[in-house]
């Protein structure tokens, strides 16, 4: 057989998303890079949104030279121009859509009593609102495959009370019940809805927290690491993982669940 064809064959039998299309949302860094990365080792043609054009850049070069077909959206998910153009390059790139990663986030921590109007809207225009409206225009999409799947990152947040949190655990908080109302009304269409939540993992977001906390990394690490039964924080590949079985036909038969990938945060 030519090598080329090999080539092919292993592509198709092997890799978990081989020919499918995947849109992943903020996907510029943390685990929205992780799971765009993990997607083009297992074959996903791959349409990463994020705010930053830069960080957008930086990601499609990197999965470009695992062999990935990709196309970015740079853009706010919270305007519904910018989260209808993500499926609209889908469409056009590649012709459909079998999956969708609500990844992108706002990491506004106030609480109930010092937020203003403006907090609330930041964190719930994205982590809220951006997510319903980049779903509300890939679903379509999605149907006409006949099946799909939608992963809507949300977060440990969203199940425990933390200082000053507020405003970001409450749009978590209702990812979940987002979840379970999709995952209800498109199992009529074959497609399945999951959420994950992750615990403490290192990203960008985790950096930005240990510097308003005016502590280093390693202190950062040490405070947080009991908190989880393991003992340890967690790295983007294992939330990639997890949101990777949720997108693959091996979760086929798992709709409205929702994941703890938190090394035991929440069970402790």
């Amino acid at each position: 057989m030519h090598l080329a064809a090999l080539r092919v064959s292993y592509h198709e039998l092997f890799m978990r998303l081989a020919n499918k299309v995947s849109i992943v949302t903020g996907a510029g860094a943390g685990i929205g890079e992780g799971t765009a990365i993990r997607f083009a080792e297992e074959g996903s043609q791959l349409v990463l949104a994020d705010i930053s054009e830069g960080n957008l850049a930086r990601v499609a070069a990197r999965v470009a030279e695992l062999g990935a077909d990709v196309v970015t959206v740079a853009g706010d998910i919270s305007r519904e121009e910018d989260a209808k153009r993500i499926s609209d390059a889908a469409i056009e790139r590649f012709g459909g859509l079998d999956i969708l990663v609500n990844n992108a986030a706002n990491f506004t921590t106030v609480s109930v009593e010092h937020a203003t109007p403006q907090d609330w809207e930041k964190v719930l225009g994205v982590n809220v609102i951006g997510t319903a409206l980049v779903a509300k225009h890939a679903i379509p999409h999605i149907r006409k495959r006949g099946k799909g799947s939608i992963v809507n990152v949300s977060s440990t947040s969203a199940l425990m009370a933390q200082p000053d949190f507020a405003t970001y655990n409450t749009s978590k908080g209702a990812l979940l019940s987002m979840t379970i109302c999709m995952a209800l009304d498109l199992a009529p269409s074959n497609i399945r809805v999951n959420s994950i939540c992750p615990g403490c993992i290192l990203t960008s977001a985790t950096e930005r927290e240990w510097i308003r906390m005016g502590i280093t990394k390693e202190e950062w690490i040490r405070e947080m690491a009991p908190q989880h039964m393991l003992n340890r924080v967690g790295d983007v590949r294992e939330v990639a993982n997890a949101i990777l079985f949720f997108a693959s036909d091996e979760a086929s038969f798992i709709t409205g669940a929702h994941l703890m990938v938190d090394g035991g945060r929440i069970a402790k």
